[in-house]
């Protein structure tokens, strides 16, 4: 048994919050993305969160730590578009290997520093992967309904590229997350499965979904019980939803997960939804009020923050969850 299944089997978990939040923080300008790494760089690539793995680490780590210090168990890596999917808008498909690698690294320091100085709350990486800006599900041409902006092979190839180098940085867990389609998540998690056997690794997998509005469904269809049947065949490590919606709105469709999953449950929803602005207003209290649910009725094993969320939200939620109790459920250990 790892480490990780352990401590999950002891209590309840706390993921980090959102990246991108605290990144907006630093106001950071087209120089300082490009860095001396990229400063030749033929377009645009402010907004390219992800290559300030490489091009402001110290940022990256400061981020981290700032999770850390808050109390999170588990960190994420900055490379939730770094495949060479998402790196196609700014012309960086070259560097991807890179990318996830440099960000695997950093969050593998950080976390290590905090583990070393309290070994009994041991900290792990995961290596987070993103569903890229494509859908293998469904048309992006309304007077076209057959055609496919990907296929299910360039998907595979292009997550099997980001994982190798996650996993090479030193990530403990890799989580495929964000799903808005499951064929998508399928690609990602084949790669992974297909790695693990030619490499001998054993690396525990997280899936999260997101439900797209009051539907309760995601944007390619699936209800909560539609999603857990198409991926449960796996051994996943655990199994929830993230982003898209706030902690209250977010609540019915974890419990309905908690009610049939064979592992862990996570849920990491947004600090409320976003004003006219794009900004979330929703203060650590309010977010934690509105979390109390899940942790009282015991429907999940980990819990954290997505979009609007910062360290101030996770040690509010990494305080209470030190006072429940987590999920009961037997981890799906099978090969």
């Amino acid at each position: 048994m790892s480490d990780i299944t352990a401590q999950l089997q002891e209590r309840i978990l706390v993921l980090d919050g959102a990246m991108g939040t605290m990144i907006q923080a630093y106001g950071f300008e087209e120089e300082d993305y490009r860095g001396t790494q990229f400063k030749d760089h033929h377009c645009p690539v402010k907004g390219n969160n992800d290559m300030l793995s490489i091009t402001q680490p110290q940022a990256i780590k400061d981020i981290h730590r700032s999770y850390l210090e808050a109390g999170a168990d588990i960190i994420e890596t900055n490379t939730f578009s770094s495949t060479s999917i998402g790196m196609a808008d700014y012309a960086m498909e070259d560097a991807v290997y890179d990318l996830n690698y440099a960000a695997a690294k950093i969050a593998r320091e950080a976390a290590d520093e905090f583990t070393t100085a309290n070994p009994k709350q041991p900290r792990f990486v995961a290596g987070s992967i993103g569903p890229t800006n494509k859908t293998a599900s469904m048309s992006p041409d309304v007077n076209d309904p057959g055609y496919r902006a990907i296929t299910f092979d360039a998907l595979v190839a292009a997550y099997a590229e980001q994982v190798e180098g996650l996993v090479a940085g030193g990530v403990d867990i890799l989580l495929v997350e964000t799903v808005f389609d499951t064929l998508n998540a399928k690609a990602a998690l084949f790669a992974i499965e297909s790695l693990k056997q030619e490499k001998g690794w054993n690396h525990p997998v997280m899936i999260s979904g997101t439900i797209t509005d009051a539907s309760g469904r995601t944007l390619s269809g699936q209800t909560v019980e539609a999603f857990l049947v198409s991926i449960a065949h796996l051994p996943l490590l655990s199994v929830g939803f993230n982003c898209a919606l706030g902690a209250d709105q977010l609540y019915p469709y974890v419990k309905r997960l908690d009610a049939i999953a064979p592992f862990c449950v996570s849920a990491h929803p947004n600090a409320g939804l976003p004003n006219a602005f794009g900004a979330y207003d929703q203060s650590p209290e309010e977010m934690l009020a509105l979390l109390e649910p899940y942790l009282k009725d015991a429907v999940v094993n980990i819990i954290g923050g997505c979009c609007g969320t910062t360290p101030a939200h996770i040690e509010k939620i990494a305080q209470a969850a030190k006072n429940f109790t987590p999920r009961n459920i037997k981890i799906n250990t099978h090969a």
